[in-house]
C-alpha cells in the first residue's frame, strides 16, 4: 500500500486542525488534529529525508500554524490556512518527497 507523502499529510493537518477547530468551536480539538497530522508528517519527513530535515519541516509546520492567525487579521481565516498549508507542503516536497 502506498504511503501518503508527508507534503499532503501536513497540508492536509493545517486545513483540518483548523477546520475541526471552526466546525467544533472547540480549539483544543483542532490542536489534536494539527498534532497528530504534525507526528505522522514528521515520520514520513525523517524516513525519507533523515532528522535533521524532519525537525526543520516539523518547525516550519509549528510556524506555519502560528502565523496563519496574524495574516488572517490581513486576508480572512481561510485564505491564511490555505497559504500556510501550500508552503509548508511545497516545503516538504522539496525536502522530503519529490525524490521517493
Amino acid at each position: 500500500m502506498a504511503r501518503i507523502p508527508g507534503s499532503v499529510v501536513a497540508a492536509t493537518g493545517l486545513i483540518g486542525g483548523y477546520g475541526v477547530a471552526r466546525w467544533t468551536k472547540k480549539r483544543p480539538l483542532g490542536g489534536a488534529a494539527l498534532a497528530v497530522a504534525g507526528a505522522f508528517a514528521a515520520r514520513d519527513w525523517n524516513g525519507k529525508a533523515g532528522l535533521k530535515t524532519a525537525v526543520t519541516l516539523t518547525g516550519l509546520y509549528a510556524a506555519a500554524a502560528a502565523g496563519s492567525h496574524p495574516l488572517a487579521k490581513k486576508v480572512g481565516a481561510w485564505p491564511a490556512v490555505f497559504t500556510a498549508a501550500g508552503a509548508v507542503a511545497a516545503a516538504s516536497w522539496i525536502a522530503a518527497d519529490r525524490h521517493h
